[in-house]
């Protein structure tokens, strides 16, 4: 008797094979996107794990000084009472035309670093190659292949233990690449310490101790950007799912007569349920597998530019590359077969449920679905409000992103149910038999492409949402930019005393030289950034303030009070009026917050008398410089001619504008393929579903052809309701995307990256996407009408010869 059952179950497969590919294409599909997003996850995950155990000394405790880098004097002072200490010199720098991390450590102290040992086997005379004057640089052999041919380089040396986008060298060359010569930014406290030495509160009360943040600073950063990708792979997976959804309950609705004669010649209906189940599972595993293979394309393509997003906003050092691994291919079967089982549940449910002789068809399916509206309406009300509940009792991104679950899944599901009173007033409204038959066929067809319309609500609405919330973003960016970078020229000099000596040869040459300089301080655990700036009408008139007190400007200049960052606001809860303390024994009133879009940590701005008095060695190699805009290119030309700088250390106002907005643009990429793929899969679950819906809608077409009209106005009409339907889910999806909008805007974005973004309405982006959505539905619908067209009259006429 099973062997009959399978052989039945087959069959449906066999007389219904573009129903097949379509739940393995659902399935494949959901998993594609799904395993995509966790590849690139998992890829960048272990990139940070496999640098910090490159970098070393993760687990070390550190000593360093607030307010910026200590003297080597420090250091030598504290090896002399006894402590056993490493010293690090990190930082940012270009070499040619890349942006890299320079690291610089002691080889004969630091713990054993990973790249130092491959080239200590490979070359015995490495160690004494780092020491001397030369220097050596070891990198990613992808790095090193960039920078072979940068001139005035020490030699370089590819070894695949260092982090992309770094460069390990010794300290003291360090020093010299960075222009920082005599300062060491943290000291790695050993683990081997010789007995009873002096306290090191007592031998340096001015330095801090504080357990190593290896890795964690980059992980607090990165954590919202793949919750963020992670949040997109659920959207895409839960489209997919609709697919496979519609498909499965089909395909029950199509084997009604099938399960009702198994049943009637004594088939236990459990036994039929799990034949079912072990059939859905063995699909599942297959279309799984093809979703694998398909997500590891799409996040091979994508993971470039994540690598560069990540490196260029963040610094966090991730490859290009992408590796199989065990975690999101097994995450990725995992989901298809649970998806697969949520999605088949109610199919399954409603045949455990069936009576022996109820009754197959279209029509009785939109009975029962019309029964089922309520209830799916209170779901989805109930849903939105779990949502808005979730953000009031879940603080952080968590809630935010459950107030997004609940407004989209809770919409989805009022989405047939509105439709159909939309359908049903449409239906009173019109006069005529052929307009009250169309409304009330449209009504009957829900059921069937429901789930397809759910999907393309969802994917219009994450459009309109992220696109809302990403050109709002560049609105503000652009605008902000603006006012941020209002020196018509910035530059960088090769050390402190070549900064000095520009500064005193700008001054009679330009209207003023503002300097860059900035220590780093922690408050409240948190590294900050705190910048001194000298009284002049650019920073009055230009910067953008968001809160302030009246006297603000006044109290800055005067070194009396602080200008904090959005992100510091928000953080640690400081706002106008309020005071923070930067240092032991430096605390200053907050006098103003300002907006600082793009930069995840924290900053503030004092004046810059106040920061040299508080800070040590407070680089002086980076200006600001007010011009007349025309004069621009002759002062960088005199500029190189006198001081001998590249092309790198001088840049213009519009060339820093455009590299700013280069990243902000390359930031979005994965977010605008995402939405793409979304859409794409919401169009193929469209057309899915009228192929699949083509049978069953056979018997309700052939009495109005029978009655005279024919098969092409049938066929343009069947596209016509496919761009009704299309059209009302549009329109429908435009409020909940300005929602989803909102949302992003206020609440995630506020807890991801800790700024508000003000938000902007895009008429016709919405335009764009509503001929999209027609697009999609036009295509869908346009190969079952052309099957109507070309249906031989036989195959009409053959439904009166047969029960239906």
């Amino acid at each position: 008797m099973i062997g009959a059952a399978l052989q039945a179950l087959a069959s449906h497969w066999r007389r219904h094979p573009l129903q097949l590919g379509t739940l393995l294409a659902g399935l494949a599909l959901a998993t594609a996107l799904w395993s995509a997003v966790q590849a690139i996850n998992a890829e960048a995950r272990a990139s940070y794990a496999r640098a910090a155990s490159q970098i070393g000394g993760a687990t070390l405790d550190v000593l360093e000084a607030p307010g910026g880098p200590m003297s080597r004097a420090r250091y030598v002072a504290l090896r002399r009472a006894g402590w056993q200490l490493s010293p690090v010199l990190e930082g940012r720098t270009r070499l040619g035309e890349e942006q890299v991390t320079l690291l610089g450590l002691d080889p004969l102290t630091h713990p054993p670093l990973p790249a130092f040992e491959a080239a200590m086997q490979a070359d015995q005379a490495t160690l004494a190659q780092m020491l001397t004057q030369g220097g050596l640089l070891l990198a990613s052999p992808e790095l090193v292949s960039a920078l072979k041919d940068v001139p005035g380089l020490p030699p370089l040396r590819a070894s695949d233990s260092v982090p992309p986008g770094m460069v390990i060298t010794d300290i003291g060359l360090a020093e010299r690449l960075l222009a920082r010569p005599d300062q060491i930014d943290r000291l790695l406290i050993l683990p081997q310490q010789p007995m009873q030495l002096t306290p090191l509160d007592q031998l340096a009360p001015d330095l801090q101790r504080r357990a190593s943040r290896a890795g964690a600073d980059t992980a607090r950063l990165t954590d919202s950007f793949h919750l963020n990708l992670t949040a997109f792979g659920l959207l895409s997976f839960a489209v997919g799912l609709f697919i496979v959804h519609g498909t499965v309950g089909l395909a029950f609705e199509q084997r009604r007569a099938m399960v009702r004669t198994l049943r009637a010649l004594g088939l236990p209906v459990w036994l039929l349920a799990a034949l079912m189940l072990a059939e859905l599972l063995a699909l599942a595993l297959v279309g799984g597998l093809l979703g694998l293979g398909l997500g590891y394309l799409v996040a091979a393509a994508l993971l470039p530019d994540v690598a560069a997003t990540l490196r260029g906003l963040y610094g966090a050092p991730v490859a290009g590359g992408l590796s199989l691994r065990p975690s999101w291919i097994v995450g990725g079967l995992a989901m298809a077969l649970i998806g697969t089982l949520a999605a088949s549940a109610q199919a399954l449910w409603r045949m455990l449920r069936m009576p022996l002789l109820a009754a197959p068809g279209l029509q009785a399916w939109a009975q029962r679905a019309a029964q089922g509206d309520r209830r799916m309406a209170l779901a989805g009300l109930g849903l939105i409000a779990a949502g808005i509940a979730a953000l009031a009792l879940i603080k952080g991104l968590i809630g935010g992103f459950a107030l997004i679950a609940g407004l989209m899944l809770g919409a989805a599901l009022l989405l047939p149910p509105v439709l159909a009173a939309l359908l049903g007033l449409g239906r009173h409204l019109t006069r005529g038999p052929l307009g009250e038959w169309l409304w009330a066929d449209t009504r009957a067809q829900l059921p069937g492409i429901g789930l397809a319309l759910m999907a393309l609500l969802l994917a219009l609405a994450a459009n309109i949402g992220v696109g809302t919330m990403v050109s709002s973003f560049r609105l503000t960016f652009t605008g902000w930019l603006d006012q941020r970078l209002v020196s018509e020229l910035y530059l960088t000099a090769r050390d402190d005393a070549q900064g000095a000596e520009i500064a005193r040869w700008l001054a009679p040459r330009s209207d003023a030289v503002l300097p860059i300089r900035a220590a780093e301080f922690t408050v409240q655990g948190n590294p900050v950034t705190v910048y001194g700036v000298v009284d002049h009408p650019t920073y009055r008139d230009n910067w953008p303030l968001l809160d302030r007190t009246p006297d603000a400007w006044a109290q800055v200049n005067a070194g009396q009070g602080v200008f904090i960052n959005e992100q510091l606001a928000r953080r640690a809860d400081l706002w106008p009026g309020d005071v923070v303390q930067l240092a032991p024994g430096w605390v200053l009133p907050v006098a103003g917050v300002y907006s600082d879009y793009g930069n995840p940590t924290g900053q503030a701005i004092t004046a810059l008398p106040a920061l040299l008095t508080h800070a040590r060695a407070v680089p002086n190699r980076r200006f600001g410089v007010r011009i007349v805009p025309e004069a621009v290119p002759d002062l960088i030309e005199a500029l190189r001619a006198k001081f001998d700088l590249p092309a790198s250390a001088l840049i213009d106002q519009a060339g820093l504008k455009s590299r700013s907005l280069a990243v902000f643009d390359k930031t979005f990429v994965v977010t605008g393929a995402l939405n793409l793929l979304t859409l794409g899969v919401a169009g193929f679950a469209i057309l899915t579903s009228l192929l699949t819906l083509w049978s069953l809608r056979l018997p309700q077409l052939a009495p109005v052809w029978a009655l005279g009209l024919t098969r092409g106005r049938l066929a343009r009409l069947e596209l016509a309701r496919s761009l009704l339907l299309a059209t009302f889910t549009a329109l429908l999806a435009l409020p909940l995307g300005l929602a989803l909008a909102w949302v992003l805007l206020a609440v995630i974005n506020v807890q991801a990256f800790g700024w508000r973004l003000p938000m902007y309405l895009f008429p016709l982006d919405w335009l764009r996407l509503f001929l999209l959505a027609l697009l999609a539905a036009g295509l869908a619908a346009a190969l079952p009408a052309r099957r109507l067209y070309r249906l031989p009259p036989s195959e009409l006429l053959k439904v009166f010869a047969n029960a239906r």
